[in-house]
């Protein structure tokens, strides 16, 4: 599952994380999952984590181990019928080096 489209218009790696947690709505992912998801150096990762949460996208729920989860807002609704179809806009995002 993809993050909600208005969400997509994003830096990539913030995008690629979203997605990642959107996935794992539930379960959330430790930031060890996340880099191995997303693929990116960790500071890499650091800069976007830091990003999604001074805008909200993303809740971290400290324990036993730190989880971080998508906000609410962020994850589609299926039973709206809200699609992950990918748009002709974002299919050129991910293929045109910017």
């Amino acid at each position: 599952m993809r993050a909600k489209r208005e969400y997509r218009n994003r830096e990539g790696t913030e995008v690629a994380v979203l997605d990642a947690l959107v996935d794992r709505t539930e379960d959330g992912m430790t930031v060890f999952e996340l880099r191995a998801a997303v693929e990116v150096d960790i500071d890499e990762l650091e800069d976007a984590l830091s990003t999604l949460k001074a805008d909200d996208l993303i809740v971290v729920e400290s324990g036993s181990e730190t989880v971080i989860k998508p906000a609410e807002r962020v994850v589609p609704d299926q039973s709206a019928g809200e699609d992950d179809e990918q748009s002709i806009g974002e299919w050129l995002r991910e293929r045109l080096p910017f």
